[in-house]
């Protein structure tokens, strides 16, 4: 069933299954699986896990049991999630290069002299809107190695700068972001790149599955916290989409982690860029693309070709597909920047204040109702938002927090 509510769509996903299968797509997102890339990120110097803070008074007030929200504005002074999938991709090509397992390497180890004059020098090449690209220019800054960045029609300058700082080469083209991954790509091919993107096609799979490892470090540390804090594991997961590596990362984890009580999954995605939405409205087993320039806000999430890998994963797993206008991220953003007096402040970007938003929307706007009850929604529920990014671009977040652009 299909509802529309002002510009908000949703669509519950009737493949759902609860059953895991141990072959399936999710298989390569088991824990024990990640615990290779948890060691990698864990020897990164100043490594620590980033907040899981509790909403207790934004919970009360929405008639939750609880609310919580990741903070990956904390990640090594990065803003962002995107660096946990891109120094563990590039490291896993490196130990490919090196003939050498990735279980056995330390980030110490792949830092040092005697790994660079083994590897020589290494051409990356990529494609982003900003966070995927600052990721993987610091991971190849700190390994001694080159990476050229082509970033799509539109993307914001400090983001480009943030990149240039990390010592990339990275310019801003007249492209679409689908558009500009197939530019890199071909770019790669002529110079003799190295593809690192995370998005999968037809034989373009194991580097997308090595940033989605990666990116579910976050959710394994989530676990962890809540197991040292004797807190029950969440029963709703709000997961940001844009190709679907990290919410496909995150929900193939998810699958596997809690077996027995899985959380419930929505997937959340701009109204412009909602390709895992339509795809799962015309419901014939592929996925589907949006073209255009997709104007949002949500710059992170403005990408209209699904991972393969990603959409597998969330087809089997996930439990609803919403489609969001900009709006919505907008006021999620002011709900974590201006707290309830006893909760902690949270900055969260345009592409990080989604669920925060959706949240908020679900359990206050009557026309949702159907929704937050299909969805099982009510005060015995314990909510985890991820917020993915800070302030990646703070004149847009000035823009929005300060001068409530995008009023709801």
């Amino acid at each position: 069933m299909t509802k529309v509510t002002d510009s908000t769509q949703w669509i519950m996903n009737p493949h759902r299954v609860d059953a895991v299968d141990e072959n399936g797509p999710a298989a390569m997102l088991h824990p024990r699986v990640i615990r290779t890339a948890r060691q990698l990120v864990q020897s990164i110097d100043n490594y620590e896990r980033t907040p899981l803070v509790k909403l207790e008074k934004l919970a009360d007030y929405l008639g939750l049991d609880r609310v919580y929200v990741k903070d990956e504005s904390k990640r090594f002074g990065l803003n962002s999630f995107k660096v946990l999938g891109g120094i563990y991709a590039v490291a896993n090509v490196i130990c490919q290069k090196l003939e050498v397992d990735m279980k056995d390497m330390t980030y110490q180890q792949l830092v040092s002299k005697d790994v660079k004059e083994k590897l020589g020098d290494l051409l990356f090449v990529t494609a982003t809107d900003g966070n995927h690209g600052r990721g993987i220019a610091w991971a190849t800054r700190q390994l001694g190695q080159r990476l050229v960045v082509f970033m799509p029609k539109g993307s914001s300058q400090h983001r480009l700068k943030m990149i240039q700082e990390e010592g990339a080469e990275a310019s801003i083209t007249e492209l679409n972001y689908d558009d500009a991954v197939r530019h890199a790509n071909e770019y790669a091919q002529i110079h003799g790149g190295i593809m690192v993107q995370d998005t999968a096609w037809e034989g373009y799979e194991e580097i997308p599955l090595w940033i989605m490892q990666g990116y579910a470090v976050l959710m394994d540390e989530v676990k962890e916290t809540l197991e040292v804090n004797n807190e029950l594991p969440p029963t709703h997961v709000f997961l940001q989409a844009g190709v679907g590596s990290f919410a496909g990362g995150i929900q193939g984890y998810l699958a596997q982690a809690w077996k027995e009580n899985r959380p419930k999954t929505v997937v959340l995605e701009p109204n412009e860029a909602d390709c895992y939405y339509r795809t799962a409205v015309i419901d014939d087993g592929k996925p589907h693309a949006v073209t255009g320039h997709m104007e949002t806000i949500m710059a992170g999430l403005a990408c209209g070709e699904p991972n393969e890998i990603g959409w597998k994963i969330l087809r089997a797993y996930a439990s609803a597909f919403v489609s969001c206008p900009d709006e919505l991220t907008a006021r999620g953003m002011r709900i974590l920047a201006a707290p309830l007096q006893g909760d902690q402040q949270v900055i969260s970007g345009e592409s990080g204040a989604i669920g925060a938003g959706f949240l908020a929307e679900l359990m206050t706007n009557e026309a949702l109702k159907s929704l937050q009850d299909q969805l099982g929604i009510n005060q015995e529920s314990r909510i985890l938002i991820i917020s993915t990014e800070g302030d990646t671009d703070p004149e847009q977040y000035r823009n929005i927090v300060w001068e409530g652009a995008y009023p709801s």
